[in-house]
């Protein structure tokens, strides 16, 4: 019974030897996630006795040194044993046993100095004969091209001689020693075979490989063979397919000088084709090719498992069919076709495949979308496509990515009608429908100038096919709206009004709009200072600002909010270079090109100035306003960096850049920001925005929109406008739950009585803008407020809250006494004093 375990261990034993070889020479990336398991200092190029002091707690770290220790001994013996008739029989010629043996004694040396784990000594024995070994070479090559040099240096052809006699030991001791100590270091002496050369097992059986058959043999032909089969597949892995057939063309030039043309040519000829794996992809291809006509008969899924990647982790050499194969297993068993895509991703180097397989697979599914159902689920059957890398302005994508990008788009257009369809009402379904439309309008478009014929015919196929269905679906939509009794909610109670889903809702500024193009084209521009208090509509007016000017004024509209991030002056003007670029394009559809990225980390400001003046050159006829939304927080900026060279900047392109006008917008004016920026915002304009004009809130109010229906008595818009004072996020606030309220109780017309009844709610609603508001106040304003409220005022005010309270749009004053300027403001302000 002992007998047959100790037999059973020994083939197991010698069975994980093999599974190592297996996996050093053909799963590389299984190898490396196994040696992790192990320890997790150990890589493939590691020599596992430099860590023998944790033998004793790692048993499976001891088990695999020797292991490794073993094949590097006799799996090199063994194959020379192998390959020494073979050659004797087809090259007419005796095997070199005495030069194999002295090679294998050297090659014994340099495993037992491998596996005493001294890293010191290992290293010097590497480096010395590696040393030599490089002389001798060196001296060979001498004495072939220049004979005559050789001749007048009688003490270098004396070392020459005998050294080279023991050449054999010199470079087994060598290659032993590395092969089993840093394989990093010998991956490119030694490495080993199947692109995955692994640690001392690798550096070993390779190099013994070559030492063994090689040296053994005479004539420069088969040096060259032998050397360059194993050594040129050991390229591959040290430094790469590029970097291996470097070393083949150099290898082939010194061999041909130290050992004959013939060997040189096929010294470089096998070490290229050992770097591109050749000798296995052959087989491989024949495989693959096979699998190919078994798949025609069906149930492409059950040969999954037998593609070359399977057994093979790296191939360098392209093979036909896989990713084809993939595409029609989809479609039967996508859980097998996804398993095999995640299996090439993460543990080969196939991911140029995957990547084929999963564009076609998600390109398959999208043309296959023939109702408005069908479009809703593709974003969920497709969920598991991983991202496409975001575009830079450099990039060149390959075709591949740029179809991945598509599959991407066309995914959020998914969700976007998944969106629209979630929607509570008809009218609203049909308004969240008009986006997913217009960017597939703007993707049918921009494919129509793709140079990519194939790209823009398959792709274009799908979206016209999607077009239509979302077409005729948002017209059924617009039908059922009309025939529902709910009043559609239009208006728009919070953000900034957005001109491609807004529309129409944005009422009045025209005043504003002239000013500004009238002073963004005059001889001198000042800085133009759009202030006013939130939610006037200052961001919104900027946003529909490139609807309203000429287009000879670029407005390039920056959230300085997103600014106010930047932790370095770097960071800041990479911001705001890239933030220009989309705003031009945006509003002009005008492309700028980036500036230099390396002088812009290296002087950023400066980078700036340059570029402002090259964009200029681009667009000789056009003036770039630049609106600098949020511009207070600057000022975090500048106190983060204790930098005040942003300032500069903006006042060199105020006094410099004649195409350049600068807009801040806020909701601060000079005197209340801190001194510094007074000495920077010189010849300044200011710009109020305020209260929207009586008939322009009326338009706001009873046509948001065209066809809006009729819902309000005359006397009911006059409350409105009463109540809010034309303050147009009050007068959207009021609106919107006025038109909620109709809603609930099946209504169509609203009376001044449900004005009353929903200014509770606004206040409730709006609760977020009316409470900032009030804290935005001092104490001395706020104290101030309360007397008025309760009566309790001591005259004479304090003339200055007076004032301020006044420019901040809460109070005005009417004969000798003030009143709130907001009736709704007024409210909530009394509920506050009230409860407090």
């Amino acid at each position: 019974m002992t007998q047959i375990s100790t037999v059973r261990k020994f083939r197991r034993y010698c069975l994980d030897c093999l599974r190592i070889l297996y996996w050093a020479y053909f799963k590389p990336f299984t190898f490396k996630r196994w040696l992790r398991e192990i320890h997790p200092d150990l890589t493939l190029y590691s020599n596992p006795f430099l860590l023998q002091a944790e033998f004793r707690r790692h048993p499976r770290l001891r088990r695999y040194a020797d292991q490794v220790w073993w094949l590097s001994v006799f799996v090199p013996l063994l194959i020379m044993l192998l390959i020494a008739p073979i050659y004797s029989l087809s090259a007419g010629e005796p095997f070199n046993w005495q030069k194999s043996s002295l090679f294998f004694l050297g090659w014994l040396i340099g495993l037992v100095i491998a596996r005493g784990g001294n890293e010191w000594l290992g290293k010097w024995f590497y480096w010395f004969f590696l040393f030599l070994g490089g002389v001798t070479v060196a001296g060979n090559v001498l004495s072939r091209l220049a004979p005559e040099m050789m001749e007048a240096l009688p003490i270098l052809n004396l070392f020459l001689s005998n050294w080279f006699q023991l050449v054999p030991v010199a470079v087994g001791v060598a290659v032993g020693v590395a092969g089993g100590v840093v394989v990093g270091v010998v991956v490119g002496v030694a490495g080993g075979v199947a692109g995955g050369v692994a640690g001392g097992v690798t550096g070993g059986v390779a190099v013994g490989v070559t030492g063994g058959v090689s040296v053994g043999v005479s004539g420069s032909v088969a040096i060259g063979i032998a050397f360059g089969i194993v050594l040129g597949m050991a390229g591959s892995v040290a430094g790469g397919v590029v970097f291996g057939v470097i070393g083949g063309v150099a290898g082939g030039v010194i061999f041909s000088a130290s050992g004959g043309m013939v060997g040189g040519v096929a010294f470089g000829i096998a070490w290229i084709l050992g770097v591109l794996r050749v000798y296995f992809w052959i087989p491989e291809l024949l495989w693959m090719i096979g699998l190919s006509f078994l798949s025609r008969q069906g149930k492409e899924a059950q040969f999954l498992q037998y593609l070359p990647p399977r057994f093979d982790e790296r191939i360098i050499l392209p093979l036909p069919f896989m990713a084809q194969l993939i595409v029609a297993a989809y479609r039967d068993n996508p859980a097998a076709s996804r398993q095999t895509i995640d299996y090439l991703i993460h543990s080969t180097n196939q991911q140029n495949v995957a990547a084929i397989a999963m564009t076609e697979i998600a390109v398959d599914s999208l043309s296959h979308c023939h109702t408005m159902g069908d479009i809703l689920a593709i974003s969920d059957q497709l969920a598991w496509i991983p991202s496409p890398p975001p575009l830079t302005v450099s990039m060149i994508l390959e075709p591949s990515t740029v179809s991945m990008i598509l599959v991407r788009f066309m995914l959020e257009i998914s969700q976007s009608v998944r969106a629209s369809d979630n929607a509570t009402s008809s009218y609203r379904q049909y308004e969240l429908l008009q986006s997913p439309i217009t960017r597939l309008e703007q993707l049918r478009n921009t494919l129509a100038y793709s140079q990519n014929v194939q790209l823009a015919t398959g792709f274009g196929h799908i979206v016209q096919k999607w077009l239509k269905i979302l077409q005729t679906a948002q017209q059924t939509l617009a039908e059922q709206a009309k025939r529902s009794a709910e009043i559609p909610q239009v208006y728009i109670a919070g953000a900034s009004l957005n001109p491609d889903d807004a529309k129409t809702r944005f009422k009045g500024r025209l005043d504003i709009f002239r000013e500004i193009e009238t002073l963004a084209f005059s001889a001198q521009p000042p800085i133009l200072l759009l202030h006013g208090g939130r939610r006037t509509g200052k961001t919104s007016a900027l946003k529909y600002l490139s609807q309203k000017v000429g287009s000879e004024l670029i407005p390039l509209l920056i959230d300085l909010q997103g600014a106010a991030t930047a932790t370095t002056l770097k960071g800041l003007a990479n911001y705001l270079a890239e933030e220009i670029i989309k705003a031009a394009k945006k509003s002009r559809n005008f492309d700028l090109p980036y500036p230099n990225p390396q002088q812009l980390s290296q002087e950023p400001f400066l980078t700036l100035q340059t570029w402002l003046e090259k964009l200029e050159r681009i667009a000789p006829g056009k003036r770039f306003l630049l609106c600098l939304d949020e511009f207070e927080r600057l000022s975090e900026v500048i106190a983060t960096t204790n930098s005040r060279i942003p300032l500069n900047f903006f006042r060199h392109v105020l006094q410099h850049r004649r195409q350049w006008i600068l807009l801040f917008s806020g909701s601060h004016t000079l005197d209340e920001l801190e001194p510094y920026w007074s000495d920077y915002l010189i010849n300044t304009r200011s710009l109020r925005v305020s209260y929207l004009q009586q008939p322009e809130a009326e338009e706001l109010i009873v046509q948001p929109i065209a066809d809006f229906p009729k819902i309000y008595e005359s006397l009911t818009v006059s409350q409105i406008i009463q109540a809010t004072r034309c303050q147009p996020y009050l007068v959207q606030l009021l609106c919107t739950v006025i038109v909620d309220h109709l809603n609930r109780e099946k209504r169509q017309l609203a009376t001044p009585d449900d004005v009353q009844t929903c200014i509770p709610i606004a206040i409730e609603t709006g609760g977020m803008y009316f409470r900032e508001l009030w804290t935005s106040l001092s104490e001395p304003e706020q104290d101030f407020l309360e007397d008025l409220i309760t009566e309790e005022t001591s005259y004479p005010p304090n003339k200055s809250t007076v004032r301020r309270l006044i420019r901040k749009e809460i109070l005005e004053k009417t004969g000798d006494c003030y009143r709130f300027q907001v009736p709704l403001v007024e409210r909530f302000i009394t509920q506050v004093v009230t409860e407090g």
